[in-house]
């Protein structure tokens, strides 16, 4: 090492940016993942809609921390991954048992696709990109979001025979989030052709 360099800091820093209760709840989110999957694929949909909603309590609990805190750079890259495995396998899975829509999973899954594929294209092409979720894109997550949870809930018997009302809540939920998945998706769209 050249002389005059202390690596004691730096060792400091990158500790503190990737061991830290944020983070560790992220990571957790990211092996629920897995576990949810097989939950919902064995039918047991009592039981993963709990995972997933304390999975979305960790969520809130993490960003709350973190901006309490200070955002860490690789939260800022794990946070935003662990909501998207965790949305996209429930939606693929749910719609794999017939809970969902299967061109719904299609529609989500193409728009996030197509937005990750805009960025590697933009920075192919050199153009900074500042990954900034527009207004419509929040509140197509949180309909997601509820979306999945209703959905499960839905599907367990217990919930369906005490609350019949969730099966249409479940068809305005699917609506909802395909409007703004789309709506989202070509916003997306052309905030990248105005920086192409």
């Amino acid at each position: 090492m050249p002389e005059g360099l202390n690596a004691t800091p730096v060792s400091r820093t990158i500790a503190g940016d990737v061991i830290n209760l944020p983070n560790a709840l992220t990571f957790g989110r990211i092996c629920a993942v897995p576990v949810a999957v097989w939950l919902v694929l064995r039918h047991a949909l009592g039981m993963a809609a709990a995972l997933f909603i304390i999975a979305g309590l960790t969520d809130a609990l993490d960003g709350a921390l973190a901006r309490k805190r200070g955002v860490s750079a690789l939260g800022t890259v794990l946070d935003p991954v662990a909501d998207k495995l965790l949305l996209i396998s429930m939606f693929v899975t749910l719609a794999a048992i017939g809970r969902l829509p299967v061109w719904l999973s299609i529609l989500v899954v193409f728009r996030d696709l197509i937005i990750v594929g805009g960025i590697v294209v933009l920075r192919l092409l050199g153009r900074s990109v500042i990954i900034k979720p527009l207004l419509i894109s929040k509140l197509n997550t949180v309909a997601q979001l509820i979306l999945v949870a209703v959905a499960m809930l839905d599907a367990n018997r217990l919930f369906h025979d005490s609350m019949p009302w969730l099966a249409e809540a479940v068809q305005v939920c699917v609506v909802f989030v395909a409007a703004t998945t789309m709506i989202s998706g070509a916003g997306y769209v052309l905030r990248g052709a105005r920086l192409a």
